[in-house]
């Protein structure tokens, strides 16, 4: 197909220029001359490869391929990562470098909130601006987000992050969900 095309190219690419050469129109019509000569220029910079990779595309790149997208100087794979797990109970907030390694850890618990207080929107909040303001402090300024759980501070730990100083470049949920994997236990009675 790519033979056919490029050889399709080339003799369209040769009658523009004997039109040209000629000066009279062997069509009667300049119109059709031109529409001729711009479609062979148009193929042949779609046949021939791309030179810069640098360009824009609206399509995220593959993994393993390079994108010109950069935050902060770094790339998508090299920004830190929060890790939010919103349980019925508490949700924890942890920041790791894209390697893993922890720079930043808090939770409802460890921000004062006590017993029931703990499973609230506010806490997740509250410990979502502590998590983001300590690791402005380290220098982070862009970071994805991994949400996990069905808590109620799913949102509200996002927020606390953002209103903290950090910039949210994507959000992923992670939440496990089984596909009828184990038995739930018994209802339980009121």
């Amino acid at each position: 197909m790519y033979k056919f095309s490029s050889l399709l190219a080339n003799s369209v690419t040769t009658a523009c220029r004997q039109l040209t050469a000629n000066g009279a129109s062997l069509y009667g019509s300049r119109g059709l001359q031109r529409t001729l000569c711009s479609s062979a220029v148009r193929q042949q910079e779609a046949a021939a490869p791309s030179s810069d990779s640098k360009e824009f595309s609206v399509m995220p790149p593959l993994p393993g391929q390079d994108s010109a997208l950069r935050w902060g100087g770094n790339k998508f794979e090299d920004l830190p990562i929060v890790h939010i797990k919103a349980t019925y109970n508490n949700t924890h907030i942890q920041l790791t470098d894209s390697k893993g390694m922890p720079l930043v850890r808090t939770s409802c618990g460890t921000e004062g909130f006590k017993n029931i207080k703990k499973s609230t929107p506010i806490a997740a909040q509250t410990a979502g601006i502590s998590a983001g303001s300590k690791a402005t402090v380290k220098g982070v300024k862009f970071v994805r987000v991994v949400v996990k759980g069905l808590g109620p501070g799913r949102q509200s730990a996002i927020k606390g992050l953002t209103m903290g100083g950090l910039e949210v470049v994507s959000i992923t949920d992670n939440t496990p969900v089984p596909h009828n994997g184990c038995r739930p236990r018994k209802a339980r009675r009121m």
